[in-house]
């Protein structure tokens, strides 16, 4: 299980400070320098799952950036529908072929 850590803008320290705690879930590199990571968090009582981009800058840890977004529980079902939305408009699009999504979620 992963262990909670303190996380936010600005860093460890910052969020320590801040009161924010993070459990970290999973991490989708985006590029040679940037991962999108997913964790469950809280601050000053509110719980939110996080999606944020982490950088990674040379001989540094990675570090969150403000490109992220921060959904309260309570909207998760309808986050959730407005993902498979998306998913069917990709499909219908052509933007991704139905094959791409067999064995996820």
């Amino acid at each position: 299980m992963a262990q909670e850590e303190p996380q936010g803008e600005g860093g460890p320290e910052r969020a320590r400070k801040e009161g924010i705690m993070s459990t970290p879930i999973c991490e989708i590199p985006k590029n040679s320098r940037e991962a999108i990571k997913f964790s469950l968090g809280e601050f000053k009582g509110h719980r939110f799952i996080d999606m944020r981009v982490y950088v990674q800058e040379e001989g540094k840890d990675q570090a969150p950036t403000k490109k992220g977004l921060a959904v309260s529980p309570a909207l998760w079902p309808e986050f959730r529908k407005a993902l498979a939305q998306v998913e069917e408009a990709m499909v219908r699009e052509g933007w991704l072929d139905r094959e791409d999504l067999e064995g996820q979620g």
